[in-house]
């Protein structure tokens, strides 16, 4: 019996199997929250993604927010900050829920959480003013993020905005990725990376979004940062005419 399989249950398959020791084991739970290793794992980069990130949020008192999978770290918090609305969260996994609710016990009135897979969510279409995703989509094999641009579109209204950080598209020219053993260690340790570096992120969700009768503008607001190896991205969504 391989030892993934004890942490399967009420989770995806590829949770289980490639990132069980990062969010399903208790004490990769405990290890990951602490900010120096997230800060580590992103080369130094958190704060400056973090605070681009959320200059672009959605801050108005009655904005409903939806944050797509707990984070590590000190996003949820800072979100319940800058925003004066409701900061709606969802997780399939119980542990990072119980993670998310101690860092917001405080706020819980305007900080609702729910245990959901974001490939199949329980939200009423055009549901949240804003979805916010954070390094979430390089995690998922192609089909699941599929699902998830799916349901991205379907509860994020017309007028709201997506907001997306992640990697960026394959960084050629970056060292990191020039070197053939760190992309051989980002591939062993995020193994649907190297297929995501590929993705055109912009048209999957543009596309997504067309099959809910929505379409986002024409030019995204786009950041990057360490040289262009990861980015932010908001991009604005009205109705299709």
């Amino acid at each position: 019996m391989r030892f993934y399989r004890k942490f399967t249950r009420g989770v995806p398959d590829y949770l289980a199997r490639y990132y069980w020791w990062a969010y399903l084991w208790p004490r990769g739970i405990w290890l990951f929250d602490h900010q120096t290793i997230i800060n580590a794992i992103l080369f130094g980069q958190y704060d400056k993604l973090l605070n681009k990130t959320l200059a672009l949020v959605e801050a108005g008192t009655h904005a409903r927010l939806l944050q797509l999978t707990c984070v590590y770290g000190k996003l949820t918090p800072s979100l319940l900050n800058v925003c004066a609305g409701q900061v709606h969260l969802c997780d399939v996994a119980d542990g990072q829920l119980q993670l998310t609710r101690g860092k917001t016990r405080q706020d819980a009135a305007r900080c609702p959480l729910a245990r959901m897979n974001a490939e199949c969510m329980g939200y009423v279409n055009d549901a949240f003013d804003q979805v916010i995703v954070f390094f979430l989509l390089h995690e998922m094999p192609a089909s699941a993020r599929v699902h998830t641009y799916a349901e991205i579109a379907r509860v994020v209204r017309a007028g709201g905005s997506v907001l997306i950080t992640e990697y960026a598209s394959a960084p050629e020219r970056h060292l990191l990725y020039r070197f053939a053993p760190f992309r051989w260690l980002f591939g062993s340790l995020e193994p649907f990376l190297p297929e995501f570096w590929q993705e055109d992120v912009v048209a999957t969700l543009g596309e997504a979004l067309l099959n809910n009768g929505k379409v986002m503008d024409e030019n995204p607001h786009i950041e990057y940062v360490f040289a262009g190896f990861y980015r932010v991205m908001r991009f604005n969504i009205s109705s299709r005419i």
